[in-house]
């Protein structure tokens, strides 16, 4: 018997929170691969996302009503969380549903004594109302269970940028991630695009940061023909900035030192019309594949990609032998929670400053391969400041030869310019709608 979108949804909790899986990419397979109406793949999306980005939320409201409860199974405490999210965030959809699901798959996954157990906590909490985050004195731990971030982020992030940033970064953090594709204008124009899409029954509109892009109303873009032809890429209009920073023009020879899965090397590529040549490193032979894969779904002639450690590109490439530069560095990935929420309960403080080393590292190893005269962009999906500033700060001592490139504001859109700060531009998730981003150019002195 096929299973419905809540108990799809409860093994796709438990896969994230035990196997690790990201919760974006095993909802695209769930979506593709279960014989679910659309209401009801709206009903799985929704819960999965909503379920994990307020797991803490939750698990405080839940407390009180599960101290005589012995050590709960991972599965039930994920049960109680994802029918406690629904009644509290779901207008649509009335508790008596809720309950009655919840009992029936407690009964179906566990025994009677567990459905009884699972009633009698959801029931209890339909009665009393859940407990008052006013009581919870100390502010900086009232925005972190407020809004589900880990207590440690969120005092981070506090002595960053100060408590009314950071519970503006905390509280966009929770919106749903908007659907929004870069168009492949080497084949194609931003108003043709509009209209093919249409005529599959997607609804979209320009972009509003980028201009190469759209932003879906109703429907997949994924699900088009038109993304499956390569006229359009799946992509944060944040991410599309990149392309506009480095600003690579025909012909030129451009590195992508750190380039999986692939969107912004091929938008280079994309850029530079067809010539020259932008070659795309990772690491990992799998992950260049997929850069193949972009390459050739967006008929992209110029685009090599090679399995490499970006640390060691030295000994494969001459210095002073590429016009351009992008490193689009590892990171914690900070900016992009709305869209992957549970990357704030994987990462600790303790693992930040690998990071940042590593990020240096690929960063001191690209420099001396550039032109004099040529631009190299850093660019991050993470708002920490140690990752960002700090990092292109401590490149910029150590190599005199390299400047901020300050005419990065005006390759930038419009929108976007007041949060450009000399030659790097920060973006936070509250700001035009996007996810959070770091994008610095530099120029080497030629």
């Amino acid at each position: 018997m096929s299973k419905n979108a809540r108990e799809i949804a409860l093994e796709a909790l438990l896969a994230v929170e035990e196997k690790k899986a990201y919760s974006h990419l095993l909802l695209n397979q769930l979506l593709r691969t279960e014989p679910l109406s659309e209401k009801d793949k709206g009903l799985l999306t929704e819960i999965m996302y909503g379920t994990i980005q307020r797991r803490d939320t939750l698990d405080y409201y839940l407390r009180p009503f599960l101290q005589k409860a012995r050590k709960l199974q991972p599965w039930v405490r994920i049960l109680l969380r994802l029918s406690l999210y629904q009644m509290l965030y779901l207008d649509r959809v009335p508790d008596r549903a809720v309950i009655f699901e919840a009992v029936e798959i407690a009964k179906k996954r566990g025994h009677r004594g567990i459905a009884s157990m699972v009633n009698g906590v959801l029931r209890a909490i339909q009665r009393e109302g859940v407990p008052p985050l006013a009581a919870i004195e100390d502010e900086v731990e009232r925005l972190s269970v407020a809004t589900s971030h880990p207590h440690w982020l969120v005092n981070r992030w506090v002595l960053q940028y100060g408590f009314d940033t950071t519970k503006k970064i905390c509280e966009a953090n929770l919106l749903p991630p908007k659907q929004t594709a870069r168009v492949n204008t080497a084949r194609i124009t931003v108003e043709e695009a509009i209209e093919k899409l249409a005529e599959e029954g997607v609804d979209v509109v320009r972009g509003e940061v980028a201009k190469e892009a759209v932003k879906a109303k109703k429907g997949n873009l994924a699900n088009t023909a038109m993304f499956r032809d390569g006229y359009i890429t799946i992509q944060d209009e944040s991410s599309m900035l990149v392309a506009a920073a480095l600003n690579p023009s025909d012909r030129e020879r451009v590195l992508d030192s750190c380039a999986a899965p692939g969107g912004k090397a091929t938008h280079l590529a994309e850029r530079m019309h067809g010539t020259g040549e932008v070659i795309a490193l990772d690491i990992h032979d799998h992950k260049v594949k997929l850069i193949n894969e972009q390459a050739k779904r967006l008929k992209l002639e110029n685009v090599t990609a090679r399995a490499l450690d970006s640390r060691h590109v030295r000994d494969y490439f001459a210095e002073s032998s590429f016009d351009k530069i992008l490193v689009d560095a590892p990171c914690s990935g900070f900016g992009v929670i709305r869209r992957k929420p549970e990357i704030k309960y994987a990462k600790t403080e303790a693992d930040l400053p690998a990071l940042s080393s590593l990020q240096l590292d690929i960063l001191m190893a690209a420099a001396p391969l550039l032109k004099a005269g040529g631009t190299l962009v850093y660019s991050t999906c993470t708002i920490d400041r140690d990752e960002n500033d700090a990092v292109v700060d401590t490149f910029l001592q150590k190599h005199p030869e390299f400047v901020l490139d300050d005419t990065l504001q005006e390759r930038m859109p419009e929108i976007v310019r007041p949060y450009v700060k000399g030659g790097k531009l920060l973006l936070l998730p509250h700001h035009v709608d996007s996810d959070g981003f770091f994008i610095a150019s530099l120029r080497k002195k030629g």
